[in-house]
């Protein structure tokens, strides 16, 4: 097992990794839309708010060796359901033409009262 931490995505807020590398799959924690830079969400879009969430992840995934085309599974998390075809344009643009299995359900709250959160599971 390895732990994932890069500079380039927000550094974990609590007692978590950003990703764990086991075997020849990477499982990361929820990203949200906080700049790395400034550690402040800074998006207020639900579009610019998935653009930052998966920029994020594509980060933790790259320093593990992946990347967005690698994968399999995604958990999206959204504040607003009506937001699900707003989020879903960004995301389909941002994965190219990749698409994992996906699950997308609306939370009553997110961390810092954002409006997406993604986490991910992908292959080496």
């Amino acid at each position: 097992m390895k732990i994932i931490a890069t500079e380039n995505a927000p550094k974990a807020i609590g007692p978590y990794s950003q990703a764990i590398v086991l075997g020849n799959m990477v499982f990361c924690s929820g990203s949200i839309p906080l700049n790395p830079s400034t550690m402040k969400v800074e998006a207020t879009t639900i579009e610019t708010q998935t653009e930052q969430v998966i920029k994020n992840m594509s980060a933790i995934l790259e320093t593990s060796g992946s990347s967005l085309d690698k994968v399999v599974k995604t958990t999206v998390f959204l504040k607003n359901m009506d937001d699900f075809q707003k989020m879903n344009s960004v995301y389909e643009r941002l994965f190219k033409g990749h698409a994992p299995a996906r699950s997308t359900v609306q939370v009553a709250k997110l961390p810092l009262d954002v409006m997406v959160e993604i986490e991910c599971i992908a292959s080496l």
